[in-house]
């Protein structure tokens, strides 16, 4: 349902494109739009992990620095047939973990010190699973795909609106009624593309935890631990998240008081725990 739910976003997502560009700067603009996301995007790919990873002063760490969290990232990529990933620790005490890299090759797992003075060895672990599970889904190269089509959507607008600031777009006059409607879809498409892209995250989250859940078999350790980080991320947000990485960590580093489900980059956690407790009723 997850794979299903992602596939018919990023179909929307790409339908939005086709339309804007043919709308507004018709094949030719499109083009130039998408090269230039791709162009944008591209190094992002390739170098989010060293780049986020600096971000958040996080710490490479061995099996004699942090022999427990060590551990359980060996154990369950020894499971997942997965080849052992960088670790490395934040040095904050807000709890919360985040996976990155391009492919299980190039990838990098990051607990912070508060997230492993809060959980306990099945939590852990549960919390861990849902990572690697990310990285088994390339769900770093879904979301640089949708950022690549979002964003040539947002440079297609902008191009639209200071071409209807000068006069009109690609040499053709409006009246009126059209330019109202032209700036209208200036304005509203990159929040409708903004809009998918964050449907599209919270589907990768669900679809990891999931993952999660099967991978460490414990998925009531991983509902606990959600429920754990989601208490103490409202009483102590991560100092210096940035919202452009926020989507990286298994729950929102930063508050989400007044923002509607809409807008998050993450699902409710209250939903993430009844699907987790559902799968571990099935299971037994």
């Amino acid at each position: 349902m997850n794979y299903l739910k992602t596939t018919l976003l990023m179909a929307a997502l790409t339908a939005l494109l086709i339309i804007v560009g043919g709308l507004i700067g018709g094949r030719g603009g499109m083009i130039i739009a998408f090269v230039i996301a791709v162009g944008m995007n591209f190094f992002s790919y390739w170098f989010s992990d060293k780049m986020v990873l600096k971000i958040y002063r996080a710490k490479e760490v061995s099996e004699a620095d942090a022999p427990q969290l060590y551990r359980v990232v060996r154990k369950l990529t020894q499971q997942m047939g997965m080849p052992m990933p960088s670790v490395h620790i934040i040095p904050t005490d807000a709890p919360n973990a985040f996976a990155t890299g391009r492919n299980p090759e190039h990838a990098a797992v990051a607990a912070t010190q508060g997230i492993l003075n809060i959980l306990n060895q099945d939590e852990l672990e549960g919390v861990l699973a849902h990572e690697l599970a990310h990285v088994e889904h390339r769900d770093i190269l879904i979301s640089s795909i949708a950022a690549t089509i979002a964003g040539a959507i947002t440079i297609l607008a902008s191009m639209a609106r200071w071409a209807a600031i000068f006069g009109g777009f690609g040499g053709r006059d409006r009246d009126g009624g059209n330019l109202i409607s032209f700036l209208a879809m200036a304005i509203l498409a990159p929040i409708a593309a903004g809009l998918i892209q964050m449907a599209i995250s919270r589907s990768r989250e669900f679809h990891a935890d999931e993952g999660g859940a099967r991978i460490s078999k414990k998925p009531e350790a991983l509902a606990s631990a959600l429920q754990k980080l989601e208490n103490y991320s409202k009483q102590r947000p991560m100092q210096g998240a940035s919202p452009s990485t926020a989507h990286l960590f298994i729950v929102n580093p930063l508050t989400a008081k007044g923002f509607s489900n809409m807008f998050r980059t993450h699902p409710p956690t209250e939903e993430r725990i009844k699907r987790l407790r559902e799968m571990a009723h099935s299971i037994h």
